[in-house]
């Protein structure tokens, strides 16, 4: 920290006259302006500190300010000071303390490398971070934070040079049709881990700072974000609540926007709908859904729309989608589409991740050998297998037990435990408002599809439950759709014949272990419930052994 070169200083034009450092005054730096009291805060760079500072000064959307901190160093170099901002505003979005004034200015950066920025990104970065802790701005330490979904999914990311081009794509999409009559529909598909919701929480962050500027053609627009996944609006809202232009009455769930649309006799301008598999594809008294389905009605009620779409990961007869269902819904419509193909969740080789697609397509190969990036690792013992997930928490943090939905769990208040006999966990435990992987507690369950479905951990502990079988004579899995307890998965539907309907449940399941088994970002762990899957997948790791 000793090279950082700091000056804090009272937000007054006087203060500011006299700042003192050249690696200040003519070189690159990031500041941060806050008031502590309102919880307020921007985050900036700039190559001419008191210019930018004097600007600052006469703007009258930063009079709020009391305070600033200008930080500099002898070999910061603007490539450095653009990725130091970002970072910050990443980290104090992730931190939830400050409500921060930033837009959209990365709105078309994307990653790349220049010279030594790891050590800028990674050392440099923490010494930052350590002053800001020393001033007691921030408490959190970047590990802690890191860990925290809204980091994750925070619209500042950096973008790859594909989930940029997509962004572009669609902002220039919406720019083009906002004042076209009809039904204007952008279906974006990938995989697990692909950065699917990354990309949509950066892209509905910038379309909703067009919304408040009065140049944009996406000037005054009424936009909305809808995700029908309960944890996944509390991350959303969480993120809200630090930036200025996101507002929790733009995160909903669908039926809710469908009802108010109705309310209100509107239609919304650009609907970005996340995790579009899991829309209803029935009526659902339940959910007090009283149409067909979801997409379509959504569709009726919104001008734009943009799907995040991934077939791979429907969970619920209801709300079941393959790709010739949702063609049916967009043919009628010119749309356009975009796939979605780069792995970023999974630090693991192809091997490791064609592994996990062919063993939810029931085949089962040796497994794939373990590396200094991610580790594949199957137990014969429920007590060992726990004892791993839970060390690897105490060093890496966020590292969870989740489970097939094989175990009896009711919405009344008591406890019910994952595979008593052997792993013995209570689960599907979701009482709080934070994210269930992020409460600390939750080391000592186990969570369910629905709790991690969209969310990262660093090891994922996957219990398969007694619906997940060895079928020794085929040599494959076998699933069986009987011992499956998840009630609201399998509620009949009578446009699928008994045979369809029974194809769609296995369907489901190996869908859930996808889910599941693509968690992790470092590593896999795997308890199998049945003795001869366990068995079985024990002998696969000791052939890849000899």
């Amino acid at each position: 920290m000793s090279n950082l070169i700091v000056e804090k200083k009272n937000f007054r034009s006087g203060d500011l006259q006299h700042i003192k450092t050249i690696y200040i005054n003519n070189y690159p730096i990031v500041y941060l302006l806050y008031n502590d009291n309102r919880k307020m805060a921007y985050i900036g760079q700039t190559v001419h500190a008191k210019r930018r500072m004097k600007e600052h000064l006469n703007n009258p959307g930063r009079s709020l300010y009391e305070q600033t901190l200008l930080i500099g160093h002898q070999q910061f170099n603007q490539s450095a000071t653009f990725n130091i901002e970002t970072n910050l505003i990443n980290y104090f979005i992730a931190d939830n303390k400050y409500k921060l004034q930033n837009v959209s200015q990365t709105a078309t950066k994307q990653m790349h490398n220049y010279y030594q920025k790891h050590y800028y990104n990674e050392e440099l970065f923490q010494d930052v971070w350590d002053k800001l802790i020393e001033e007691e701005i921030v408490t959190d330490s970047l590990e802690q934070l890191r860990n925290k979904d809204i980091f994750k999914l925070s619209p500042y990311k950096e973008l790859s040079e594909q989930q940029l081009e997509i962004k572009m794509e669609i902002l220039d999409f919406c720019r083009e049709n906002m004042k076209k009559t009809g039904k204007h529909i952008f279906l974006v598909e990938g995989d697990a881990g692909t950065g699917k919701s990354v990309l949509l929480s950066s892209l509905f962050n910038t379309i909703q700072d067009y919304a408040h500027e009065s140049s944009s053609p996406l000037a005054d627009s009424d936009n909305y974000l809808l995700v029908n996944h309960g944890e996944m609006i509390k991350t959303y809202q969480s993120i809200a609540y630090s930036l200025p232009n996101l507002k929790k009455k733009n995160f909903m769930k669908p039926t809710p926007f469908i009802n108010q649309m109705d309310k209100l006799s509107k239609k919304a301008d650009i609907v970005l709908v996340d995790e579009a598999h899991l829309l209803l594809s029935k009526d659902d008294a339940y959910n007090n859904f009283k149409y067909d389905n979801q997409l379509e009605e959504i569709i009726k009620r919104s001008r734009i729309i943009i799907l995040i779409f991934d077939s791979k990961q429907v969970l619920k007869l209801k709300s079941y989608w393959n790709k010739s269902m949702l063609d049916r819904i967009l043919k009628p419509y010119r749309y356009k589409s975009f796939q979605l193909t780069d792995q970023f969740r999974m630090q693991a080789r192809p091997e490791i991740t064609d592994w996990i697609d062919q063993f939810v397509q029931k085949r089962l190969l040796p497994l794939p050998a373990s590396d200094n990036y991610y580790e594949v690792k199957v137990f014969a013992d429920s007590q060992q297998f726990k004892n791993a997930i839970q060390q690897k928490n105490k060093t890496h943090g966020l590292s969870r037990v989740i489970s097939t939905f094989d175990y009896l769990h009711k919405k009344d208040g008591d406890i019910y435990m994952v595979d008593e006999a052997g792993v013995h966990m209570p689960w599907n435990i979701t009482k709080h408002n934070a994210t269930w992987a992020e409460q600390e507690h939750t080391i000592h369950e186990a969570g369910s599809t629905y709790t991690v479905q969209g969310f990262d951990l660093n090891y994922a502990g996957v219990v398969l439950g007694p619906s997940v079988q060895y079928d020794a004579n085929k040599d494959e899995l076998r699933i069986d759709p009987s011992e499956y307890k998840d009630t609201e998965a399998f509620r009949s539907r009578n446009d699928f014949s008994a045979q369809e309907l029974e194809h769609r449940k296995e369907e489901i399941i190996l869908n859930s272990i996808n889910i599941l088994m693509k968690r992790g970002i470092r590593g896999l762990y795997i308890y199998a419930a049945d003795e001869q899957l366990r068995q079985r997948l024990l002998e696969l790791k000791e052939e890849d052994n000899r």
